[in-house]
């Protein structure tokens, strides 16, 4: 099922949660809705679902408008974080709950409930906790029982509101790849929010990117990654070492030092932000280079083909905080620099992503 939202807004007291957002979701896609806490997110997930109403705006199912609908009648399947499962019920009852509660006319049959169930349970993976009940169950096991229960609704489009945000990160890990695995097999249209940037690239096939209320960007996983288009979307998808300076003819002046960068879009004296990925950022001995940032190693970690080595910049602290930057380099590289916690190198960026600090825009 097609969802679009057209022009919504959402105001709590003084508080604008959603402010003309407009977005357009394709049938049988797994989309993520990410952003940092108190973006808006949530909100405008329960709004689709119905479980909120906007102040404006409309909410399009299949191109019929279901502004007005209630939950029930729009056919959405909601997962909570936190399970929301009766915990005086089975895992059976559970999942049948949403099929017994029907209206007569449209209830099924004894019979065809208990093989629908049966069905999702083998769906899930849990067919053997039929008889459970929630309290018996793991954190990973009770969240596949609350998918299987918003499932046996069969919704037009399933809506996940931080679905594994309770569990251990491992247990999460393994969830986030079999609802990959699960969506397709059912190819149903899904949203989930999440704050999880990792969550995000690796189970969604898009990702909108929201903050303060407003959408910052859409696009595939690699495209938000690798061609984000603002400096908010830059900073917070990813690891990322930021510079803050002026632009000088070719660099990017920070404090009594440059970096220098290939763009040529801003004027002279304007503020800017600089970013790097740890793997884009190279450590270059102090004394063997005129540009880059001054910073001193604080930890080596890792031993392996890979090591991220951790530094402060200058080795001083700033507005009462230390700025940490993160370097990935070959473990074969600590060695030939000789580096060690307390040395002083300096920091250039092989790909320099900048940005205008007033509004976002990128040039290179």
């Amino acid at each position: 099922m097609s969802i679009e939202v057209q022009h919504v807004n959402k105001t709590f007291g003084t508080f604008k949660a959603l402010d003309d957002v407009s977005l357009n979701f394709p049938d049988g896609e797994l989309v993520a809705l990410l952003g940092p806490s108190g973006c808006g997110k949530t909100t405008l997930l329960r709004v689709i679902a119905g479980l909120e109403y906007a102040d404006s705006g409309r909410i399009l199912l299949d191109g019929v408008d279901a502004t007005e609908k209630d939950v029930r009648q729009r056919r959405v399947g909601f997962v909570f974080q936190h399970y929301a499962l009766f915990r005086h019920m089975t895992v059976f009852e559970n999942i049948a709950f949403g099929l017994r509660v029907r209206p007569r006319r449209e209830r099924p049959s004894e019979k065809e409930i208990r093989a629908k169930v049966t069905r999702l349970l083998d769906l899930v993976q849990l067919g053997w906790v039929a008889n459970r009940f929630p309290s018996q169950l793991s954190g990973g096991q009770r969240q596949r029982i609350a998918l299987a229960r918003a499932l046996a609704v069969e919704p037009r489009v399933l809506l996940l509101d931080e679905p594994f945000g309770a569990l251990d990160a491992k247990v999460r890990k393994e969830l986030r790849r079999w609802l990959r695995t699960l969506h397709d097999e059912l190819h149903i249209s899904s949203i989930f929010v999440t704050h999880d940037q990792e969550e995000a690239l690796e189970v969604s096939d898009r990702i909108v990117l929201v903050n303060k209320g407003r959408i910052e960007q859409i696009g595939s996983p690699r495209d938000i990654y690798e061609t984000p288009a603002t400096a908010f979307a830059y900073g917070f998808i990813g690891a990322v070492n930021e510079f803050r300076g002026k632009v000088e003819g070719g660099y990017v002046r920070v404090g009594d030092e440059k970096l220098h960068y290939d763009g040529q879009s801003f004027t002279d004296g304007q503020e800017v932000i600089a970013f790097s990925r740890p793997h884009d950022t190279e450590i270059v001995p102090d004394g063997q280079t005129a540009d880059g940032v001054s910073a001193r190693v604080n930890r080596i970690l890792g031993n392996g083909s890979v090591a991220r080595v951790e530094l402060v910049a200058n080795g001083e602290a700033r507005e009462g905080r230390k700025d940490f930057f993160e370097v990935e380099i070959p473990g074969a590289e600590v060695q030939s620099l000789g580096l060690s916690a307390g040395q002083r190198v300096k920091l250039r960026g092989r790909k320099l992503s900048v940005f205008s600090n007033q509004n976002g825009n990128q040039t290179s």
